[in-house]
């Protein structure tokens, strides 16, 4: 499980999940932020972890209300630690399937079904940017 980690200061620590949601074809689910400083950037959909909840739980609790649909939750695939200027996040994703394959972008300014040689095309958040590599590397190591 690969971890891509920067030197962490004092900074304030945001643990958050994110759904890495990979349909029967192979391809894996985008969502574009519409929303504060990173606003038309993309991401995984997820978000931050509460007082009181399990990884697990903040998961579909985000994919809730973000995409207004049921998420099945599978294993642990990748832990990235990143700093950003003002925080340091921690980022648990978690390999998933969207059982009914609706949703409805209730936060988000658009979404994506993309290949694995397509993820490079949209301009991904920056501790997103080790998933893109290590999911490339995993489908060129099936090929």
């Amino acid at each position: 499980m690969p971890t891509q980690s920067h030197s962490s200061t004092s900074r304030r620590t945001i643990r958050v999940v994110a759904a890495i949601v990979i349909d029967g074809s192979g391809r894996i689910f985008a969502t574009q932020r519409g929303y504060g400083e990173w606003k038309d950037w993309w991401e995984f959909p997820g978000g931050k972890i509460e007082a009181g909840e399990s990884p697990e739980q903040a998961l579909r609790r985000e994919i809730r209300e973000e995409l207004d649909a049921d998420i099945e939750i599978g294993e642990l695939m990748y832990t990235v630690d990143y700093d950003y200027p003002a925080f340091h996040l921690t980022l648990y994703c978690y390999r998933c399937t969207l059982p009914d394959g609706h949703v409805v972008l209730l936060e988000h300014e658009a979404a994506r079904w993309l290949k694995p040689e397509d993820l490079n095309t949209v301009k991904w958040l920056p501790a997103d940017e080790q998933i893109i590599v290590e999911l490339q590397r995993g489908t060129e190591a099936q090929t």
